[in-house]
């Protein structure tokens, strides 16, 4: 159920050339039902920018689109995608968000950013719904044959994207083992937008950051060292955020609002996880859930 915070803060925004940043998943491969994959949209003139696409990624679009009134998430629209690594909770739903908008009209293919390997992911997707795809072009559904189509572009760091006032930059990060993992920059005419994707601290996104006006980014609750688990806190301090060290980066990068997302937090409500992080003043920290809109 969407928050009617959120609610508030969409409809209080500018409705005219506006940047919003949608939450659609908060998850970890913990299926939470509360929580999808993690995902985000960037919402600026009528256009959806998404990062990352977990499991759940589309139905949550619709949820937004329909619960929200926002028709950039609606399905024809959803055409560009810019994945942060190539770990299965970030990539599940990317064979949802090739076909569902083709099978629901969408004549674009969709545009896919991401790390070296995400090209072969898209091609081993399109084999093995090759029957599909045959089905529905060949059959009695006459679909077309553009929809289903994913472009594939292997970044590398720097301005990826420029197009209608808006400039998304990709920002290579350290996350654990993966040879490639980006964080995002968006910047619109409006506002300054830092989504971390996975990571443990990384200079280069608290200088992206800067005094952005919003860092979404990814968190673990100091309760997590504490589980039974032997090769736990060596993979954490490895792969992800603690809050500590958030708090920290929060001190360094200085952004206006600072959303926790993807988070780690075992046996720690929202508020606890809250009151880790210490910040100043002029910082906000929010934990999110799915359907939040900042």
């Amino acid at each position: 159920m969407f928050k009617f915070i959120s609610l508030f803060i969409l409809l209080a925004a500018p409705s005219c050339a506006a940047t919003n940043v949608v939450i659609l998943g908060t998850g970890t491969p913990r299926p939470d039902p509360e929580r999808s994959g993690p995902s985000v949209a960037v919402i600026y003139n009528d256009k959806a920018y998404l990062f990352d696409s977990g499991p759940g990624i589309v139905r949550r679009a619709a949820a937004a689109a329909t619960r929200l009134h926002i028709p950039a998430l609606e399905m024809p629209n959803l055409q560009r995608v810019f994945i942060t690594h190539l770990h299965s909770d970030h990539t599940l739903g990317l064979p949802d968000l090739i076909f569902t908008p083709w099978v629901l009209h969408r004549t674009a293919p969709l545009e896919v950013y991401g790390p070296k390997g995400a090209k072969s992911l898209v091609d081993h997707i399109e084999a093995a719904w090759q029957q599909d795809i045959d089905m529905r072009t060949n059959g009695l559904e006459h679909g077309n044959t553009t929809g289903y189509r994913a472009n594939v572009h292997e970044i590398v760091s720097g301005v990826i994207l420029r197009e209608n006032n808006v400039e998304i930059s990709a920002i290579p990060v350290h996350h654990g083992s993966w040879p490639q993992a980006f964080a995002y920059r968006i910047q619109t005419p409006d506002r300054t937008i830092v989504i971390s994707g996975d990571c443990n601290p990384s200079p280069a996104l608290i200088k992206a950051c800067n005094g952005c006006d919003v860092l979404l980014h990814e968190v673990y609750s100091v309760a997590e060292l504490k589980l039974p688990r032997p090769t736990w806190p060596a993979y954490l301090h490895e792969f992800h955020t603690s809050t500590e060290e958030l708090s920290k980066i929060a001190a360094e990068a200085k952004p206006k609002l600072l959303v926790l997302y993807h988070q780690l937090m075992t046996g720690v409500t929202d508020a606890e996880l809250v009151s880790e992080v210490k910040t100043s003043d002029q910082t906000k920290v929010v934990s999110a859930h799915d359907l939040d809109v900042f």
